[in-house]
């Protein structure tokens, strides 16, 4: 296997573009660690309302069987 840069430090210049290169990735890695934080939130919100609307279903059923 033929590498295509001299050493680790000519790998990390991408050729003089590495600001562009480097600045690409950590975009795209801010963006998916957003969307995957994100994700992680509105699924514990919807959880909790769900959980919520069980809650009170459940107690409202109570209601009605003991009447």
């Amino acid at each position: 296997m033929q590498f295509q840069f001299e050493s680790i430090a000519d790998f990390f210049a991408m050729g003089n573009y590495y600001f562009y290169v480097w600045l690409s990735y950590g975009l795209a890695f801010l963006a998916v660690g957003g969307l995957i934080w994100l994700s992680y939130r509105e699924q514990k919100t919807v959880l909790r309302i769900v959980k919520k609307n069980l809650t009170t279903r459940n107690a409202i059923k109570a209601k009605i069987a003991i009447k």
